[in-house]
C-alpha cells in the first residue's frame, strides 16, 4: 500500500476543550471517513461461561484494512470495561483507517462475574489472551456477520492494543510470559498472527515496592515476566501515574518498556495519571485527569505507530513524533 496523505489537525493541545471524533492535536494524521459500527457479534466458546461478545468498527470505506484488537481494563464503570468502552480512541481509529475489534472480556463488570468463585476470577487473565486468539480464528465469521465487512480486512496487518489489565492481556499476546497462580506452571499465549501492539499503563513487575494486599488479590501479577515479550511495542505510560495501591514505585507502570527487550518504544505523557485523560470512554467519571486534548494527541501518535509498523516505510511514525511536545519518546 502506498503512503497515507498526512493533514495537521485544527485542535489545540494543552487545553481542556472538547474533542471531535477526527480530532488529533497537532499530530499529522490521515483524513478521516465515517464509520459503521456493528454489534454484539456472540460467538459461543467451548468451555467459556458465557458467549464470546465483540463489536467491530469499521471505516465506511476502503479495502485492505488493518486490524486493532483492542482489551478493555478491568476498572469498575458499568459499561466502560466492555465493547461499549474507549470510544474516543476506538472512533478515531476507526475513522482513519483501522477495524477495531472489541471483546467484552469475562472480567466485565457487566457480566458479574469477579466474584463467582471461578479459578480465575476477578481477573480471568488466562481467558481475556484466548478471546483475542479466538477473535484471529474467526475472521471469516466475523466478515460474514458484518455487512459490507466481506473481503476488506487485511489479516496480514494485525495489532493489539490495551489499557490497564488490557494492557497485561496486550502483554501476553505479545510474547510475556507469566504463570498459573493455581499450579505455578509458565504461561506463555503469544500469538504470532500479532505483528504489533500498544501496551498502555499495564501492571508491571512484583518487586519490594509492590503493593503486596493488592498481589495477594491478584496473584497472577506476581509473576510478570517481560523478558520474552519479543515483538514490538509501543509503551505508553503517564508520569502521573503513581497509585500506591498497586505500587509505589513510578516507573512500574512502564515495566514492559524497560523489562523487555527491543524493539520497542516508550511514549510518556506528561501531567497524565492512570486514564491519560479520558481515554476509556467519553465524559467518564473514572478520569481523574480530564483532558481531551492529552487523549487527542495520545490517539493519534498511536495511529502514527501502527501505521508504521504494520507498513513498513510509511513516515506516519516519523512525522508523529517530529510534532510531539506533550511528553517524550525514546526506542531501544
Amino acid at each position: 500500500m502506498g503512503e497515507t496523505p498526512l493533514v495537521p489537525s485544527s485542535g489545540r493541545r494543552g487545553v481542556a476543550t472538547p474533542t471531535s471524533y477526527a480530532d488529533a492535536g497537532n499530530i499529522p494524521v490521515s483524513e478521516p471517513t465515517q464509520v459503521l459500527t456493528f454489534g454484539p457479534v456472540a460467538f459461543d466458546v467451548p468451555g467459556r461461561l458465557v458467549p464470546l461478545e465483540i463489536k467491530v468498527n469499521v471505516p465506511a470505506v476502503g479495502g485492505e484494512l488493518p486490524i486493532i484488537l483492542l482489551s478493555h481494563g478491568h476498572g469498575g464503570s458499568n459499561f466502560l470495561s466492555s465493547l461499549r468502552g474507549y470510544g474516543p480512541l476506538v472512533d478515531f481509529w476507526a475513522a482513519h483507517g483501522f477495524v477495531v475489534v472489541q471483546p467484552t472480556h469475562l472480567d466485565s463488570t457487566v457480566l458479574r462475574l469477579r466474584e463467582t468463585g471461578h479459578p480465575e476470577a476477578p481477573l480471568f487473565w488466562k481467558t481475556r489472551v484466548q478471546d483475542m486468539s479466538f477473535i484471529l480464528d474467526h475472521l471469516d465469521e466475523i466478515e460474514a456477520a458484518v455487512p459490507g465487512l466481506a473481503g476488506r480486512l487485511d489479516r496480514e496487518r494485525v495489532a493489539v492494543a490495551g489499557h490497564s489489565l488490557g494492557g497485561h492481556t496486550a502483554a501476553m499476546l505479545l510474547g510475556m510470559q507469566t504463570a498459573d497462580p493455581a499450579d505455578g506452571s509458565r504461561v506463555r499465549l503469544q500469538d504470532a498472527r500479532i505483528k504489533a501492539g500498544v501496551i498502555l499503563a499495564a501492571p508491571g513487575l512484583a518487586d519490594e515496592y509492590v503493593n503486596h494486599g493488592t498481589i495477594d488479590r491478584y496473584p497472577v501479577n506476581r509473576y510478570t515476566d517481560f523478558s520474552t515479550m519479543t515483538a514490538p511495542a509501543l509503551v505508553v505510560a503517564g508520569d502521573k501515574d503513581l497509585n500506591p495501591m498497586f505500587s509505589d514505585r513510578l516507573s512500574y507502570r512502564w515495566d514492559a518498556y524497560t523489562s523487555a527487550p527491543g524493539p520497542k518504544t516508550l511514549l510518556m505523557m506528561h501531567g497524565a495519571e492512570h486514564i491519560f485523560g479520558g481515554i476509556s470512554g467519553y465524559d467518564a467519571a473514572e478520569t481523574s485527569d480530564e483532558n481531551p486534548a492529552r487523549v487527542a494527541v495520545l490517539r493519534a501518535m498511536v495511529w502514527a505507530y501502527l501505521r508504521s509498523q504494520l507498513h513498513p516505510g510509511d513516515p506516519a511514525w516519523q512525522h508523529a513524533v517530529a510534532a510531539f511536545d506533550a511528553g517524550s519518546v525514546e526506542s531501544k
